[in-house]
């Protein structure tokens, strides 16, 4: 391959990023700060308060629904091919379903607020139980990743 094609590739790509939260009100600002500090080495500013808004309300969902017996949640931040995912896992089998809320409701807007900022969102099994609800925004601006983040 010739070196272009792979600075180029390397600029493209870089290993999923995960932390361990508890399940807990306190846990939503700490992955908030986990992704502005991910997202800052990673030097990505484009769609960054989007995806903080997003994170936001996964960690909040598997705060409030993440299941009995589940004491913690996992956030994955991963850039490939100008694609920057989130991904919030949780012990609980439930899927997340988007509402129609009343406009005089007070809950139930989150993942139509997802909806309307990601590029795309959705939900895969987890092994050996659980879930992650994944949310992509497509990176626009080509942004060089720090010196040591290497492909997969």
């Amino acid at each position: 391959m010739s070196e272009p094609t792979v600075k180029a590739r390397e600029l493209q790509m870089s290993r999923p990023v995960t932390r361990r939260f508890p399940r807990a009100d306190a846990a939503v600002p700490e992955a908030r700060s986990f992704l502005r500090q991910v997202l800052g080495d990673w030097n990505i500013t484009d769609r960054f308060d989007d995806a903080l808004y997003c994170l936001s309300e996964l960690a909040t969902n598997a705060i409030v629904h993440g299941g009995a017996g589940g004491e913690h949640f996992d956030v994955q931040v991963s850039f490939a091919d100008n694609c920057l995912r989130i991904e919030v896992g949780d012990p609980a089998e439930g899927r997340p379903s988007m509402k129609s809320p009343d406009p005089d409701d007070t809950a139930g807007r989150g993942l139509l607020l997802v909806d309307a900022l990601a590029d795309g969102w959705g939900v895969v099994p987890c092994v050996p139980r659980g879930k992650a609800v994944w949310t992509e925004f497509k990176i626009e601006t080509q942004q060089e990743l720090p010196t040591g983040v290497r492909p997969c």
